[in-house]
C-alpha cells in the first residue's frame, strides 16, 4: 500500500501561456515542485504579473533550471508526474532527442526512463513539421502531449474560464477531481 502523497513535478519554460503554469502550481494536490527557466521568468513577470517568489508561496520545493545537482534530477528520487506548461518547442524537441542540458530537460528524461507520467503542453501555432514529428515521437513513446487548446462548450465569460479549461485538462490527465469547467453534456 502506498502511503506516500502524490508529488508532482511543474516546469515552466520560455513561451507563452505561462499562466496555465502559474494556475496549476495554484490547484494541485499533494507535494509540488516548481522549476522556472530563465525565459520563463522574464515571461512570467511580463505575462502574469507575479514573480517566482509569489509562486514559491504554492510550492513544496522551488528549483533553478541550472541546478542538475537538485535531487528530482536522479531516478532515485520519487515523483509520481512531470508536467512541462506552458512547454516551449524547443524543450520539447531537447525531450525528443534525449538532450537532458537543463534540470526541465532532465526531469523529463527522468520520467520517460522511469516509466512515470510526463505531460507536455505546447502552446506553439502554427506547427512545422519537425514539431508535429518531435510530438509524434514522443506521444508514441507515452508522453502525453496536451496542447492548450481551450474548448467553448462550456460558454466560457473570461480569460479566466479558458485558462481554467486548459489546467482541468491537466487535472484530468493527474487523476485529480475539479469543478474547473463544466464536462460537455448535449444541449437537447
Amino acid at each position: 500500500m502506498n502511503l506516500r502523497p502524490v508529488k508532482t513535478v511543474v516546469a515552466i519554460t520560455g513561451c507563452s501561456g505561462v499562466v496555465y503554469g502559474a494556475r496549476l502550481v495554484e490547484l494541485l494536490k499533494g507535494d509540488r515542485v516548481l522549476i522556472v527557466s530563465k525565459t520563463g521568468k522574464k515571461i512570467l513577470e511580463q505575462e502574469v504579473g507575479p514573480s517566482v517568489a509569489r509562486l514559491k508561496k504554492s510550492v513544496d520545493e522551488l528549483y533553478e533550471d541550472d541546478d542538475l545537482f537538485a535531487p528530482i534530477s536522479s531516478g532515485s528520487q520519487l515523483f509520481d508526474a512531470v508536467v512541462i506548461v506552458p512547454c516551449s518547442q524547443s524543450t520539447l524537441a531537447k525531450i525528443s532527442s534525449g538532450i537532458a542540458d537543463t534540470l526541465i530537460t532532465r526531469v523529463a528524461a527522468v520520467a520517460l526512463k522511469e516509466g512515470r507520467k510526463l505531460i507536455l503542453v505546447p502552446r506553439e501555432t502554427p506547427l512545422s513539421a519537425i514539431m508535429l514529428e518531435n510530438e509524434l515521437k514522443l506521444s508514441r513513446l507515452g508522453v502525453t502531449i496536451l496542447p492548450a487548446s481551450p474548448a467553448f462548450y462550456h460558454s466560457p465569460k473570461e480569460m479566466g474560464d479558458l485558462v481554467d479549461f486548459v489546467v482541468g485538462k491537466v487535472l484530468d490527465q493527474l487523476g485529480q477531481h475539479h469543478r474547473l469547467y463544466n464536462r460537455w453534456n448535449k444541449k437537447e
